[in-house]
């Protein structure tokens, strides 16, 4: 029995559970508390307070969301496995099997170690799989999970910087996505909000200090629009609660930096203030909208209705953006009572206590499909790296709803193309797609698909297969994980033979491409193989990217070029950021002939007059040197300077042709500043480019880039 001297926060739990259990349901949750605090006795937290505070505000956050005694109970005891040696056995006979399988499976979870910022995928995967095998088993133990990393989160200042970090980025790469994926909105906001602070402090204050600067002004915007909405409402007879808020931080940084990536202010983003309004029926939704935009005027392409085509989470309201009072915009939403239950609470509404013994929620098990899917990939993935990439891009991203010619509804992750429409319907539709149509009209299989878009695929009359240009991502032709698996695991499937000549002819292609003279002899060790054929048979399936391929490469210091005596050439801007080892002072230019890039190997020759030339230093004029004394160590610097490199591109000659690979330069931050065309009998051009970029990994990015434009038939470095 709980006594007078009772740890904090307690009695106010036993209050919460009060308002919404029978007397027997508290008193079992009372009994719960008590050998929580018997087995914690002794025990505390980092920031000297007794721990068994930590499971009783665990269980507050799960009372709050008015979930059954059984997980009350479990979020109680979800440290006694772990931290007091209590075992599944005692758990089972005090509290009953239920309670101790959900503590049990927190206590799974919990033995997971948390990585470190350079751990790389392997641990954030390793902690979905679990966190997915408990879901599959009862969601209610990852609702505890949630309910325990959010107190943690909220205490997370009596930890190291380095675990304070660690702890923040996989909150923001799995638990916040995953409360939003399970609709938890009351989770998911605060747990984003405490990451951000931790991965990201100085983006946090600046957002934090522009939020507060007009703190009072917004107030007294919000409540205007709230009286204003409120008496039309009130006029036309639609029975409704308007309540005003603020966005919170993350959400409001997230939108800086997307309007900041497409040139907007501040001032254009629509929904940092936002009204919501509650009614009574979906008839009432729509009145109520029209009112708004009676009331204000609404702002183009800025209304959703998620009523009419709810997200897969089965969140459903309308929302839209309108100009306000001194022509300032807000954003609406618009909802039913029962709708923002499941907003605000998500898969938990499902498991919410409730006097009679649950039915059949059809609305639960829908809103659970999507575990169904994401298990099944899993199973398909080849490996950690791909199943953490389904995850990220499939399931926690923002989603599109696009229909089939019969009118049946597909959701696909944002910026999916028919391709990945062919997929979702049917594996060997996607393998066999040769086009597509988009709300009737013929598309490239590239086309980015929006919201209600009608989908028709084309297939191939005879087997076909996929094309290996699919997964270049540089090429855009898939947009979902889930497809691209598709494709690797066909091209897995084919001859060890076929892969390893085609991976071959992949790796031969990128070395000229980038101009070096051999591969390095351990490349295959480096990424993780026991050979070159092995690596070669992993390139040809698809299991190692192109792009991958090439970051490796970049690294590797490029071959020999034309005579020392060529002219050289200094980066356009302020000084090559090269520093010449052993002195000081020195002035150094890059050489025309071999044109040497931040990444290269370099070795710099004194010259007479004109200070040190720097060289690739398997560059041949450099070797060749007449006096090897002149030569002198070099490295590069510390430099946001650009430097330039020359690009040969062998295509078809074509009408446009300039002007794609013009745009593709400038998309990728490149700076053009020299361009030649050479024409040939055979129909064909030589374009001949001087390039400014900030070092390899940019050139050899911009290389894979050029040579997914139509029409290209290579690309190389040139001079080298």
């Amino acid at each position: 029995m709980v006594s007078d001297q009772a740890p904090p926060g307690a009695e106010a739990l036993l209050g919460t559970l009060a308002s919404y259990l029978p007397s027997e349901r508290v008193d079992a949750a009372r009994a719960a508390l008590d050998f929580a605090i018997s087995c914690h006795d002794g025990q505390t937290r980092l920031s000297g307070d007794p721990y068994v505070t930590h499971p009783i505000a665990v269980a507050q956050l799960v009372a709050d969301l008015r979930l059954d005694i059984q997980t009350v109970q479990a979020a109680l005891l979800h440290d006694v496995i772990e931290d007091s040696g209590v075992t599944h056995a005692e758990l089972s006979k005090q509290f009953g099997r239920d309670v101790a399988r959900l503590v049990e499976g927190a206590t799974k979870i919990e033995r997971l170690p948390i990585g470190g910022a350079n751990d790389g995928p392997s641990a954030d995967a390793e902690t979905l799989r679990k966190m997915l095998l408990a879901m599959a088993e009862d969601i209610r133990v990852v609702i505890v999970k949630l309910a325990d990393r959010l107190h943690n989160m909220r205490t997370l200042e009596h930890l190291p910087a380095d675990r304070q970090l660690a702890i923040a980025t996989e909150t923001l790469d799995i638990y916040a996505p995953l409360a939003s994926r399970l609709g938890i909105w009351q989770f998911k906001w605060e747990l984003e909000d405490l990451a951000f602070r931790y991965a990201e402090p100085e983006a946090y204050r600046r957002v934090a200090r522009i939020i507060s600067t007009k703190r009072s002004e917004r107030e007294r915007f919000v409540r205007r629009v709230e009286s204003e909405l409120r008496r039309a409402l009130e006029e036309a007879e639609v029975e409704a609660e308007v309540v005003g808020r603020v966005k919170h931080l993350y959400s409001i940084h997230q939108k800086m930096r997307r309007y900041a990536a497409e040139g907007k202010s501040l001032d254009q983003i629509h929904d940092l203030l936002a009204l919501r309004v509650l009614v009574r029926s979906v008839a009432d939704c729509y009145n109520a909208l029209g009112i708004v935009h009676q009331t204000w005027r609404p702002i183009p392409g800025s209304f959703d209705d998620y009523i009419a085509n709810p997200k897969e989470s089965l969140y459903q309201s309308l929302h839209t953006s309108v100009l306000g009072p001194g022509a300032r915009p807000f954003e609406v939403q618009i909802r039913t009572l029962e709708m923002h239950e499941l907003a605000e609470y998500g898969v938990a509404a499902h498991w919410q206590y409730k006097e009679e013994p649950r039915r059949r929620d059809l609305q639960y098990e829908e809103r659970m499909a999507w575990l169904r899917h994401l298990i099944e990939w899993q199973q398909e993935a080849s490996g950690t790296e791909d199943f953490l990439e389904s995850v990220k891009t499939d399931v926690f991203n923002d989603q599109v709803f696009v229909y089939t010619p019969r009118g049946d509804v597909r959701v696909l992750p944002a910026g999916s193309t028919p391709l990945d429409f062919a997929y979702r319907i049917h594996t060997d539709l996607g393998h066999n797609c040769v086009g597509a149509k988009v709300n009737g009209r013929l598309v490239p299989l590239t086309t980015k698909l929006s919201n209600g878009d009608i989908v028709e695929i084309m297939r191939s009359r005879s087997p076909k297969g996929p094309s290996r240009d699919w997964l270049m991502a540089s090429l855009g032709y898939l947009g979902s994980s889930h497809a691209r698996q598709k494709v690797r695991q066909w091209f897995r499937r084919q001859q060890r033979s076929d892969n390893v000549d085609r991976g071959r002819e992949q790796v031969d292609r990128e070395v000229d491409r980038l101009g070096l003279a051999r591969l390095p002899d351990d490349l295959y060790r480096q990424l993780g193989y026991e050979s070159m054929e092995d690596l070669y048979a992993a390139v040809g399936s698809g299991d190692v990217s192109v792009q991958k391929l090439i970051n490796r490469l970049a690294e590797q210091a490029p071959p020999s070029a034309p005579p020392l005596d060529a002219p050289t050439v200094s980066p356009r801007r302020g000084s090559p950021g090269v520093h010449v080892l052993g002195t000081s002072g020195l002035a150094t230019t890059l050489s025309r002939c071999c044109r040497p890039v931040p990444g290269d190997a370099i070795i710099g020759y004194v010259t007479r007059s004109r200070g040190v030339s720097v060289h690739r230093r398997d560059c041949g004029n450099a070797q060749r040197a007449d006096d090897s004394g002149r030569l002198i160590d070099c490295d590069w610097g510390p430099s946001a300077e650009r430097y330039s490199a020359a690009v040969e591109v062998d295509a078809w000659d074509r009408v446009g042709l300039l002007r794609d690979i013009s745009t593709i330069v400038a998309g990728d931050g490149v700076n053009m500043v020299g361009v030649r065309t050479e024409e040939h009998p055979d129909r064909t051009t030589t374009v001949h480019l001087t390039l400014e970029t900030e070092g390899g990994a940019q050139f050899a990015r911009l290389l894979s880039h050029l040579d997914g434009v139509r029409g290209v038939i290579s690309v190389r470095r040139a001079g080298g």
